[in-house]
């Protein structure tokens, strides 16, 4: 239905910034949400950061205050913006978008995850 193409990741020193991107292609669904999750080493996949079609964010805890997320309606992406990043944000880290099938019925499509790496 839908196909995501992530871009961004690299290595970077703690303390330092990184931006992914996230693009998708069109649909003819509407968009619930986008946003993206990572998964470290040895860790289950865990949310990040959320935009509602409404245009509210919703961060995890450990990254607030750290990462913004943002959408262009008009391109179909989402960037991540990540500063102050730790050594804990190492993780591969997945774009995910909900599309609304019907009503009451979301699918939710992934990316194939970009490696995000911060030494310490």
């Amino acid at each position: 239905q839908v196909q995501l193409v992530e871009s961004g990741g690299g290595f970077v020193k703690t303390g330092g910034s990184l931006t992914l991107d996230c693009l998708a292609s069109e649909t003819t669904f509407s968009i619930d949400a986008m946003g993206w999750y990572r998964q470290g080493p040895g860790k289950q996949r865990e949310a990040v950061a959320t935009i509602l079609s409404d245009g509210s964010t919703h961060y995890a805890e450990a990254v607030k205050g750290r990462f913004t997320l943002s959408r262009d309606k008009v391109r179909n992406t989402v960037n991540l913006q990540m500063n102050s990043l730790k050594p804990d944000d190492t993780a591969v880290y997945y774009c995910h978008i909900d599309l609304q099938i019907r009503t009451h019925y979301t699918e939710r499509y992934w990316g194939q995850g970009t490696q995000v790496t911060v030494s310490s």
